[in-house]
């Protein structure tokens, strides 16, 4: 075969315009440029597969330094801090541990939180993320089916943690996801049905293995658009699993456990110091069996612990006390535009007033709030205005207006 018809079987260059061809079977060749970038591409893979950062005792952050971080960003809710704190060192320290046979085997102590909507455990969650040097997702159990059925497979929640560890599988391995919702996935009934429990029981038998530890095959881009890709062997045994969930009901099963009521006369001489304003306090992993988690998945979340419910108090601190409260990030937003945004005391009472009104928790401050500075937002931009204070005039007739306008559309 002549030189000029010799040619790169990777970028068609004859030969007369590279260096020299590397020769293979069938007269195929491989030029020295390609040869090249074929051994960083190697190179590169093999670096992003093996490389795993080690993890330094003296910088991992201690529980305290974790809590402190927290309550910048997070009002109150002191207990459920202490314990997230606490399960996220330990995770570090369990990561640290020189694997010895002969050696005490830490085992990883996975959490659910219990508490109304809108007191802080998704939040909780993702501040706690901006504070860790290992990859964190948060999931959302609602879309969860059980494998076959419309919706997302089990193994979606390690395909999500996949993705935040860039498919590095080895730091995958070492991560902690947040599953959200933890409580839409309860047991619908206690009595048998003909029909599959596929969103519910279904959902936290399938979870019980992510949840203990094992080798499973994830999908790297979902299991049903994409039939044909390669699976992924992936080791959840020192993956940490936050669980949350409102449970919105379970002060009932409580107040049975401890014979009481919620309300009424009926209280024993034995419960009269319980607060019956805030029953999560008394929570038990039988309440949460009661309430339709199976034996099974309880015992694989042995750290309990709580919210408290948003008092006043707390709800008039979140509003402008943390780090990116709303108040703050509305500011900023004008301050944006040159504007300088001011509010009277008298408008945070009144955004606190309609937010225990509505029983949406903090997020119905950000919700109200929104309504009162939607036509400011909209109008101010394009006016030569540098300062704006809003009264509790301006606020009330804002809430007015949009109530009007509701009953109207009813």
């Amino acid at each position: 075969m002549s030189k000029k018809s010799r040619y790169c079987s990777f970028c068609g260059r004859p030969e007369s315009e590279v260096g020299f061809l590397i020769g293979g079977m069938d007269n195929s060749y491989i030029c020295d440029n390609c040869s090249m970038q074929a051994a960083e591409i190697v190179k590169e893979t093999t670096e992003v597969s093996q490389t795993l950062p080690k993890l330094n005792k003296s910088q991992t952050p201690k529980p305290k330094e974790i809590k402190d971080f927290l309550d910048q960003y997070v009002i109150g809710q002191d207990e459920a801090k202490k314990f997230l704190s606490v399960a996220v060192y330990n995770h570090y320290k369990r990561l640290m541990q020189e694997k010895d046979p002969n050696d005490v085997e830490i085992e990883k102590s996975n959490i659910i939180m219990v508490g109304y909507t809108g007191t802080g455990k998704t939040l909780l969650a993702k501040t706690i993320a901006k504070k860790l040097d290992v990859p964190f997702t948060i999931v959302d159990a609602t879309v969860l089916t059980e494998a076959g059925y419309v919706g997302e497979d089990i193994e979606s929640i390690i395909t999500r943690l996949l993705q935040v560890a860039d498919y590095n599988v080895k730091m995958a391995e070492r991560g902690i996801v947040f599953i959200d919702e933890i409580d839409k996935i309860a047991r619908k009934s206690d009595n048998p049905s003909i029909t599959r429990d596929v969103s519910g029981e279904g959902v936290q038998q399938g979870l019980l293995k992510l949840l203990e530890g094992s080798k499973i095959n994830v999908p790297p881009q979902g299991g049903r658009k994409h039939p044909d890709q390669k699976y992924i062997e992936v080791n959840t045994q020192n993956i940490l699993f936050i669980c949350g969930g409102a449970f919105d009901g379970i002060e009932k099963k409580i107040a049975q456990r401890l014979n009481t009521r919620v309300v009424g006369y009926g209280a024993s001489i034995e419960t009269e110091t319980i607060d019956r304003k805030n029953m999560l306090q008394y929570i038990a992993p039988q309440d949460l069996k009661s309430f339709g988690l199976i034996p099974e998945i309880i015992g694989r979340l042995p750290i309990l612990t709580y919210l408290e419910p948003l008092d006043r108090d707390a709800l008039r601190n979140i509003l402008t006390e943390p780090k990116n409260s709303i108040i703050k990030q509305y500011t900023k937003l004008f301050l944006m535009d040159g504007i300088v945004l001011d509010f009277e005391p008298e408008v945070f009472e009144y955004i606190v007033d309609k937010a225990i009104e509505f029983k949406l928790g903090a997020r119905g401050l950000r919700s109200i709030t929104e309504t009162i500075m939607m036509d400011a937002m909209y109008e101010l931009p394009s006016k030569k205005t540098k300062k704006y204070t809003v009264t509790l005039e301006y606020a009330q007739s804002k809430m007015d207006r949009m109530s009007a306008h509701r009953l109207k559309i009813a």
